[in-house]
């Protein structure tokens, strides 16, 4: 059921470039949807994005917080709650520049989003970002 309405969503998601869409409002929609812990974690990790990757942008992607270059999803937000898992996470995509040798992270758990974690995430948004 969970898959089918993120499914729904990424539906709409496609048919948002044939109309006027507000990315930026789309996503801050999204996040003002959540229940808590997640959307304080989402607002702080949309700040965290717009300050350390300026260049991406906002935009929805089934249905959770995602930031875009060139058309292509670089990162997102998915909330722990509205896919009943034991945690959120911040996740990046392939064309995301973060390649390094033969293995490397695309996704990340968040429990909870520390000053550590938040520097982390910066740094790695950066990165794929470049």
């Amino acid at each position: 059921m969970k898959s089918k309405a993120a499914t729904k969503e990424r539906a709409q998601e496609l048919k948002a470039p044939y109309k006027k869409s507000d990315g930026e409002g789309d996503v801050l929609a999204a996040i003002a949807a959540m229940p808590e812990p997640d959307r304080s974690m989402a607002t702080r990790l949309h700040a965290l994005v717009k300050t350390s990757a300026p260049a991406l942008s906002p935009k929805t992607w089934y249905g959770m917080p995602a930031y875009a270059k060139d058309g292509n999803v670089i990162c997102f937000f998915q909330s722990a709650q509205k896919f009943k898992t034991r945690y959120a996470t911040f996740g990046f995509n392939h064309a995301a520049n973060l390649d390094d040798g033969v293995m490397w992270p695309v996704a990340f758990a968040l429990k909870e989003l520390t000053a550590d974690a938040e520097a982390r995430l910066a740094a790695l948004v950066r990165r794929a970002a470049s």
